[in-house]
């Protein structure tokens, strides 16, 4: 099988030959049809997190050699002697966010967060590669009547976004939110509200490119962050200050812009890992009642109710790109230099 690995932080991928691995116990070993490419792998591939006021946070428990690839869609091609639920020749969605499976986090069903991970693409090898091998059948979600290239995304992208919008699920339906960011998770935000009966979304990003992708997509208005009333504006297209703020870039001038928005009792939701430092005048947390919560990928569980929602034809896709799996190295630049407007998806 061929595999891309990051051998080095920082360091271009390395195209590597390696064995085909043989699936034991409950293993099931997939044939790569669809991989996505996810801004989180900028983050494994540069080593780093950017924590502000020239702080980083280096990566921990990322072994090296790795293949990335976390958002992978595979062709059932041999399964383990313990392997259930799955046959031979089956196209099923990777969840990748698997845990240690001993702890209490992973007994509630949050393996997502769990402290030890095992997570596919990123504690473990992942989707750049021909073939990538899953520990248990459980992981593999059946996707029948779903593209495989429009499925990939949704492992991360999509699961992302709908487990960080069901944290509004008070008032989704009756209160429009703020979305801070329009590339593919923004994007795939502004499906997802469709699906979720919402009440719609304002967008704001600084790209004209992707404020203009965001109101094709449905958002009520597109607003460049950088004016000097672009609070007002938001407050004008939301009726007031908005219940929620929804951040998927996560750096200190959307954090801030999320939270001087909120209206009395609303909700700031960080996805986004961008980098920096928060800018809070701490006395305005109580005057607004205000809540600010970080949100990580999602569950499995929460995965399978997204799934239902695109079988049963609710979710609008997403613009994606297409590239060729070899041109995976030249696509992780392009998406770390803004070149790419919706998502990116490699295909062998």
């Amino acid at each position: 099988m061929r595999s891309y690995r990051l051998a080095e932080f920082g360091a271009p991928l390395e195209t590597v030959d390696l064995e085909t691995p043989t699936p034991e116990g409950k293993q099931v070993l997939l044939r790569v049809k669809a991989s996505g490419v996810c801004h989180s792998d900028i983050h494994i591939w540069e080593g780093s997190y950017d924590l502000g006021g020239g702080r980083k946070m280096q990566m921990r428990g990322i072994p090296l050699p790795l293949t990335m690839g976390h958002e992978t869609v595979g062709e059932v091609v041999a399964v383990g002697p313990e392997a259930e639920g799955v046959k031979v020749g089956e196209t099923r969605l990777v969840f990748p966010w698997i845990g240690c499976g001993h702890c209490s986090i992973c007994a509630a069903g949050d393996e997502h967060l769990c402290n030890r991970p095992k997570a596919l693409g990123v504690t473990c090898d992942g989707g750049y590669a021909d073939h990538i091998l899953v520990s248990d059948p459980k992981y593999l979600l059946d996707i029948t009547g779903i593209a495989p290239d429009v499925a990939a995304p949704y492992a991360c992208s999509g699961l992302t976004t709908y487990s960080a919008l069901n944290k509004f699920s008070d008032f989704l339906s009756t209160d429009p939110i703020l979305i801070l960011g329009a590339g593919g998770l923004g994007l795939m935000a502004l499906t997802l509200l469709k699906a979720m009966n919402a009440k719609g979304a304002v967008v704001v990003d600084i790209d004209p490119a992707k404020r203009e992708a965001a109101v094709a997509a449905g958002a009520i208005a597109a607003i460049d962050p950088t004016a000097p009333d672009a609070v007002k504006q938001i407050m004008a297209a939301a009726g007031g200050g908005v219940r929620g703020a929804l951040d998927l870039v996560g750096n200190t001038a959307t954090t801030s812009l999320g939270f001087d928005a909120l209206g009395k009792g609303g909700k700031l939701v960080i996805v986004g890992l961008f980098g920096g430092q928060a800018n809070w005048s701490l006395p305005m947390f109580p005057i607004k009642a205000a809540t600010v919560q970080g949100s990580f990928v999602g569950s499995l569980v929460e995965l399978h109710e997204l799934i239902e929602l695109v079988k049963a034809g609710k979710v609008p896709a997403v613009p994606l790109i297409h590239r060729p799996l070899k041109d995976v190295a030249a696509t992780l630049e392009d998406l770390r230099l803004g070149r790419i407007v919706g998502r990116a998806v490699l295909t062998p």
